[in-house]
């Protein structure tokens, strides 16, 4: 029998009210880690305490305060409206009626979807059943909302509307939120604070723009002249495009001052545009590097 270490010496602390953005590769140990907290699966070693609660001892008290959102897997009834699910967890988590009905208005406005409420959910877009698929995670007002690649598959106008609810969500009811994604923009748009894994361990935890100071090497800068130019410069750049009014180069961060410097003293520009590294390509150079920085705690 093989055996895989999916979470090694993992130590994660996140405060109350926090939105947390978790990444890494396939493999790296996030729905591990979720399924850890969720209770799903006990940790062979070590301990585990969400909310003042053992997760996997399962307490009906520990469950009723967290709720989880897996992108690819529902808990809505495929032949029946939202709506129907939504009057199921008012039962199964013994939710009072004007507390229901004020949360099924409070959402459902926020996300538009009022007129879908009674549509089967066979009928519905990918963006729409996730929407549904939040509004009934968050019926029963949980402190905690474990969310596992909640964008998958979506386009771009769904996207932001997840980003505008659940940024909205943590902000008015204070929901704790632990957010694993593939997409850098769900974490650029929604975390201050990021978790890389990788392996099974903790790489880096701290803020994304410092993990992207750290790691990003190089700036694309774009410039337009007023009048026909044939650039050079002192400094070594890779051309990307070069034209007699138009110049667009890669170089070094450290050198990007300068280099503007340069060209806006000696040159007629018209506009200047600096575009940052791809976060993604920032995000693979730290898996292969292995070591982000390490800052330790626990999840509590």
């Amino acid at each position: 029998m093989i055996e895989k270490t999916a979470l090694d010496s993992f130590d994660l602390k996140i405060e109350e009210g926090e939105l947390v953005g978790l990444i890494g590769p396939n493999g790296a140990g996030k729905t591990t880690l979720v399924k850890l907290l969720c209770g799903i699966i006990q940790p062979t070693s070590g301990s585990c305490d969400v909310l003042g609660f053992t997760p996997g001892m399962l307490k009906n008290e520990f469950r009723k305060s967290f709720a989880v959102v897996m992108g690819q897997k529902s808990q809505l009834w495929w032949d029946l409206p939202a709506s129907d699910t939504f009057a199921l967890n008012r039962e199964i988590y013994g939710i009072p009626n004007g507390e229901y009905h004020t949360n099924i208005d409070y959402f459902s406005d926020l996300f538009q979807v009022g007129d879908l409420l009674n549509v089967p959910v066979r009928n519905l877009s990918l963006g729409e059943r996730m929407k549904m698929e939040l509004i009934a995670a968050l019926l029963h007002n949980p402190r905690v909302l474990f969310l596992d690649e909640p964008t998958i598959g979506l386009d771009a106008i769904a996207q932001k509307q997840i980003w505008q609810f659940l940024g909205q969500v943590n902000r008015e009811k204070g929901v704790t939120i632990l957010l694993t994604s593939h997409y850098m923009d769900d974490i650029r748009h929604l975390c201050r604070r990021t978790v890389v894994i990788n392996s099974g361990q903790k790489v880096y935890d701290g803020p994304l723009d410092r993990l992207l100071d750290r790691f990003q090497d190089h700036r694309v800068i774009h410039v337009t002249f007023e009048r026909e130019t044939d650039p050079r410069l002192d400094y070594p750049v890779e051309w990307l495009e070069k034209s007699p009014y138009k110049a667009v180069f890669k170089i070094s961060r450290e050198l990007a001052k300068p280099v503007l410097r340069q060209i806006l003293s000696m040159y007629d520009v018209d506009d200047v545009r600096i575009e940052e590294e791809d976060i993604s390509n920032v995000i693979e150079r730290i898996y292969l590097s292995g070591n982000g920085g390490n800052n330790s705690g626990q999840v509590s």
